[in-house]
């Protein structure tokens, strides 16, 4: 079996499997019974719940092969289908399969993952009970033992001991000793009922439970143990004379395979951003947890579908990214269905490398500024807390500070609601947010609100399991990094929400966004290194390279002709795409309007150096380099045509005389209305004749 590479959640020398792909075939049609739990490495419960469920392993690993235990970490990209197969949607998730299970639906989900170690072990006897139809082969029975059945216990069974176990109907006792029994040889264990009259008379049993070793001669004796506890009556039967253990040996997954494999930390800067954290976080958010459910309708598709409309709108990504995000989000909005399968939603989702403007989110999970000490510290919850502090504070900047306050902490609410998998997480930001979010006026506060719900949540999860040694849950920012954004009132510290709002938007801004170990962009291009900052022009520069190199040369065009001497006027851009990435005091004109004025102020000083008068009827005639007919690029999706070059230096005199005040439609125009009234006069004339001939050449009727 291919087992998940675990984390150190789980390792080899806990009995239990660590499952991944090809996990149905060892759940389904396995003739022993199964019991599950799918996590999430970075699953702050999952953490929590790891050492109950470690325990348990250590607990029952006595109860194989009837009972075994198994874990298989959903957070590994390589276990998405297996746990999408199995539904599962949260984390953790505790299944049991009976045995001889055909289909992953047969798992049930057995209990509450708050548990403890023993209501676990009472939930897996009681849903082993039920496997009445297909009983582990393994598995001693677990039923109450009748009378008749224990007098003729050594004629059908060649053991050397029968242990009685006497207990109330609701008690696991008996059961969770034959279990412990199983690997046992010479001894075999079964529990006798309060209510089984006789044996209780027989055996003289006064207090519930009690234990009683029957022998092969028909004596019997009581356990002498100084507690009626499971834990004594086991140590006791495994110590009687001819019991030995059997050659069943525990089946614990070790190997290479399950070897950690930790990356090398990552030299991090906690006063950056780092594009790689935003856009693993995106690819996991997107293309594992929101992809997790065998389809989207409802709810969660109008969820998912809000939030890629929130990230075109504010992510300030890499323009492959954002490429992608707006091809995502159009496809969404072209889909009408009410469902949309999984495998529909993760086509639509691949990358797109070889359009003219490549659509890529890269696929490669790296941690930087989030990576923790260890697999399962921090990495994508880290990641998603900064992509939604982005969105918030990208929001506020770019709008009306009382418009719409909540879009963007809706859809974050919407996404954990139906998306995150860890569930006690999302239970207590969906509490957070029903107590205080409609409260939010205006963007400002929705980023105040966020920051200081993400502190309130540290303050909680500090100094537990779930934090990182070495980076411990602190408040944020911390003082060496916003010293204005501490104070004390009254010897009591306290926030400059002020001082915090401002830190933010300098924080959380696109220039401080680094690429730093990112992925590189399909088309390669010359950059300046890993460390370049991504300011809010630097994000398209690389597109605008060669552009500005063109208009470098096209330099010498705009000084007068004649004039070799004069400097050369600074020529106003052209709006670009998005009216934010205009340069501080740069002229911003009509496109249209100057293409016009610019040739025409070339043609008049070209018409004044040759010092001659035009009559009204002449026509000034564009030189030859201000033709067009050819197109050029001046900002990344913005083309301006050109003039056709030397057009009206090849105009005969005549034409300019007929052409005075009227543009070459117009000219057109009539001609082609000169030539149809022709045609109609020439179609009208020749009716008229042919009639006439035909009536000069009838005959004529006789004369009285």
């Amino acid at each position: 079996l291919p087992a998940a590479r675990p984390r150190e959640l789980y390792t080899a020398a806990d009995p239990l499997e660590l499952l991944g792909t090809g996990a149905e075939g060892r759940l389904l049609g396995s003739p022993s019974a199964w019991a599950v739990e799918f996590f999430a490495s970075w699953c702050g419960h999952c953490v929590h719940f790891a050492p109950t469920w470690r325990a348990l392993a250590h607990d029952l690993r006595e109860w194989r092969p009837a009972v075994m235990l198994a874990a298989i970490d959903c957070a590994d990209e390589a276990n998405q289908q297996v746990c999408s197969d199995f539904g599962i949607t949260g984390f953790p998730t505790l299944k049991f399969f009976r045995a001889f299970s055909k289909k992953a639906e047969d798992g049930i989900r057995i209990t509450s993952p708050t548990a403890t170690v023993e209501d676990l072990r009472h939930a897996i006897i009681a849903n082993l009970e039920q496997s009445q139809d297909a009983w582990p082969p393994a598995c001693p029975p677990l039923e109450p033992v009748s009378t008749e059945e224990v007098r003729s216990f050594f004629q059908r069974n060649k053991d050397q001991y029968l242990a009685l176990i006497f207990e109330k109907s609701d008690s696991f006792v008996g059961r969770e000793v034959a279990l412990d029994m199983l690997q046992y040889e010479n001894v075999a264990v079964r529990r006798v009922l309060s209510s089984e009259e006789e044996l209780v008379e027989k055996f003289g049993v006064t207090t519930f439970p009690s234990a009683y070793l029957l022998l092969q001669n028909g004596s019997f004796s009581r356990l002498p143990v100084h507690v009626e506890a499971r834990s004594f009556y086991t140590y006791y039967l495994r110590t009687l004379l001819g019991v030995t253990r059997g050659s069943y040996k525990l089946n614990t997954t070790i190997g290479t395979s399950n070897e950690t494999n930790t990356s090398q930390p990552k030299r991090a800067d906690r006063s950056k951003v780092y594009m790689a954290d935003l856009e693993s976080a995106l690819h996991y958010s997107l293309r594992v947890e929101a992809a997790r459910a065998a389809a989207l309708s409802g709810a969660q598709l109008a969820a998912f579908k809000c939030y890629v409309a929130a990230l075109v709108k504010y992510f300030p990504g890499r323009s492959c990214v954002q490429t992608y995000l707006q091809s995502l989000d159009g496809w969404l909005r072209n889909w009408t269905e009410p469902e949309l399968p999984r495998s529909t939603l993760k086509e639509a989702m691949k990358n797109n490398r070889d359009a003219s403007h490549p659509a890529v989110l890269p696929t490669n999970v790296t941690w930087v500024g989030c990576q923790g000490s260890e697999p399962h510290f921090r990495g994508y919850p880290c990641g998603l807390w900064t992509v939604f502090h982005l969105l918030t504070v990208q929001a506020a900047q770019n709008g009306p500070d009382k418009e719409l306050p909540l879009e963007v902490l809706n859809t974050m609410r919407c996404y954990v609601r139906h998306f995150f998998g860890c569930q006690e997480c999302a239970q207590h930001f969906e509490a957070m947010a029903a107590e205080s979010m409609d409260q939010v006026a205006s963007r400002k506060e929705a980023v105040l609100w966020l920051w200081s719900h993400h502190n309130k949540v540290n303050a909680r999860l500090a100094g537990g399991d779930t934090e990182d040694p070495n980076f411990p849950k602190l408040q944020w920012p911390p003082p060496d990094m916003c010293p204005q954004c501490h104070k004390e009132e009254r010897g009591v510290h306290a926030w400059d929400e002020q001082a915090v709002f401002t830190f933010l938007k300098a924080h959380f801004s696109p220039a401080n966004i680094y690429l730093d170990y990112a992925e590189a962009e399909p088309i390669p291009v010359a950059g300046e290194g890993t460390g370049t900052r991504l300011g809010t022009e630097s994000l398209r520069e690389e597109r605008e390279k060669e552009e500005e190199e063109k208009e470098k040369e096209m330099g010498n065009e705009v000084r007068a002709p004649g004039r070799p001497d004069s400097p050369e006027p600074r020529r106003p851009s052209i709006v670009r795409l998005n009216p934010k990435l205009r340069e501080a005091g740069e002229d911003i004109v009509d496109l249209d309007s100057f293409s016009e004025q610019h040739f025409k102020s070339q043609a008049l000083r070209a018409a004044a150096s040759r010092r001659r008068r035009l009559s009204k009827r002449d026509t000034i005639a564009l030189p030859r380099d201000a033709g067009v007919g050819r197109e050029r690029r001046r900002a990344p999706g913005v083309l301006v045509r050109e003039e056709e070059s030397g057009e009206g230096a090849r105009r005969t005199p005549w034409l300019r005389v007929l052409g005075l005040g009227f543009s070459r439609l117009d000219i057109s125009l009539c001609v082609a209305l000169y030539f149809l009234s022709s045609m109609c006069l020439l179609g009208m004339y020749t009716f008229f004749r042919l009639r006439t001939r035909a009536r000069k050449g009838r005959p004529g009727f006789p004369v009285a």
